[in-house]
């Protein structure tokens, strides 16, 4: 069996072509591509098949994890304002089955697959052998998914609580609100914990100016924060990430509350792997444990960051798999 697989994102689509092994698929044929170079999802798929010169009667199943909710197969791309549905990608490349689910659902299906070197432990903990998982993953937007165990087995389900209202819990963090809140009329979760967050962190810790001349209106902004911060360039900058990272272990730890997950919380996306310095500082889980009266349940939850960059597009081939 070989599936074709894609995490979709705003910025960028990785596909691949997966032998179906149990339980990991193995990765044949990796690329990735820029999304919005093409008009549709349909496009991005083709060119990808001829830039390999893969024969359409090489695989009949897919698996695709994208950037949106997906409702009856279908899913409108939050992003980019693609709207993609199963039926018509199944009926255009002539498969036998397609799989859309959200993108941090893929990526949840990869998470009891990952191996020990795709990780890093910022807390050991004491995983519950029945217990939930929680996935969040910050990086262009704040993805959330859970791993529900059910009679021993770990059944993903996908959030949109990246949109949910942000629950500020410090003075630094009650500014933010304000700012957010005059300039949208709501503060989302997601303007606080991704790469936009970093930025809007930053306007708030600037008042004199960026002594390392971060520009925020540079797609490059978010890197270049944390980089400044990690090198000690400008105080600001330092503040920002440092609230950055106490807001992502607040959240993260609302998250493992909201879904009891003694199993374990991942973090995924592109963010924590970059700061890791700043998350091993032990800022990230006093946030995360700091709920009382259930803080000892928390300080026992495993915390770890996903070192795998294709962990979604493995997930998307792991839940082709499991359609059979």
């Amino acid at each position: 069996m070989v599936i074709l697989a894609a995490d979709v994102g705003g910025t960028s689509t990785r596909l691949g072509l997966f032998d179906g092994e149990r339980p990991r698929p193995r990765l044949r044929l990796f690329k990735t591509l820029a999304t919005q170079s093409f008009p549709d999802f349909s496009s991005l798929v083709s060119a990808f098949l001829e830039s390999e010169s893969v024969d359409r009667a090489a695989f009949d199943r897919a698996a695709f994890g994208v950037a949106g909710p997906v409702v009856d197969d279908a899913a409108h791309l939050t992003n980019v304002g693609w709207r993609i549905e199963a039926a018509s990608v199944a009926t255009a490349f002539g498969l036998k089955r397609v799989r859309l689910l959200n993108d941090l659902e893929a990526m949840a299906c990869a998470v009891p697959v990952l191996e020990d070197v795709e990780l890093y432990t910022l807390q050991q903990g004491e995983p519950h052998p029945k217990g939930n998982i929680s996935v969040v993953a910050a990086g262009t937007g704040l993805g959330i998914a859970m791993l529900h165990n059910v009679a021993g087995r770990l059944i993903p389900f996908p959030s949109e609580g990246g949109h949910a209202d942000f629950a500020a819990r410090t003075e630094r963090e009650i500014a933010l609100l304000r700012s957010l809140t005059v300039r949208f009329g709501r503060a989302e979760v997601e303007q606080v914990v991704s790469g936009q967050g970093l930025i809007n962190f930053h306007r708030i810790t600037h008042a004199d100016g960026c002594h390392a001349g971060i520009q925020i209106a540079s797609p490059a902004a978010p890197a270049d924060i944390s980089r400044a911060a990690l090198a000690g360039e400008c105080p600001g900058c330092v503040e920002a990430l440092n609230l950055f990272v106490e807001a992502y272990g607040a959240v993260a730890g609302n998250l493992v509350l909201g879904s009891v997950s003694t199993g374990g919380l991942y973090l995924g996306g592109g963010i924590a792997p970059k700061i890791l310095p700043a998350l091993t500082t032990g800022a990230f889980l006093k946030a995360f444990s700091s709920k009382a009266p259930l803080d000892g349940l928390l300080s026992r939850v495993p915390v770890k960051v996903i070192l795998n960059e294709g962990a979604g597009l493995l997930g998307a081939a792991v839940a082709a798999l499991q359609d059979e």
